[in-house]
């Protein structure tokens, strides 16, 4: 008498997986667009030659309405020497990365940038890429 054992192979249904893995695309994707960390939106000047700075910096954004913000925090213009000096005391070699909107005039730069001269602290202009 001959035995004979039937082996079953396991079998791994991938039919859903791969509507899985599109859904979590889609998830990342949706909240790596909403993680931004500059909340006010304004329209940089364009430029040719652009530097990346690695080192962690401090914001200071210019509305096209003249309202300051260093990072997420609003100060008006007298508040804002203040406010630099106190966000950048800590810091060993304080770089404050200005955002300004592309339609402000050269004198709101100006201002700005002579509250970084006096404390002196140096102060790097955002800008886009041009196209």
């Amino acid at each position: 008498m001959k035995i004979t054992r039937k082996r079953h192979k396991p079998h791994v249904f991938v039919d859903s997986l791969s509507d899985i893995m599109f859904f979590l695309l889609l998830f990342f994707l949706i909240v790596s667009t909403v993680a931004n960390p500059n909340v006010v939106k304004i329209l940089l000047p364009k430029s040719g030659a652009t530097e990346v700075l690695s080192k962690k910096q401090v914001t200071l954004t210019v509305t096209k309405d003249k309202k300051y913000f260093i990072d997420k925090h609003e100060y008006s213009f007298d508040e804002l020497e203040s406010a630099v000096q106190e966000v950048t005391a800590n810091v060993t070699e304080p770089t404050i990365m200005l955002r300004l909107d592309k339609d402000l005039v050269i004198q709101d730069l100006i201002d700005v940038m002579s509250i970084g001269a006096k404390l002196k602290i140096k102060m790097v202009l955002a800008t886009d890429k041009k196209g």
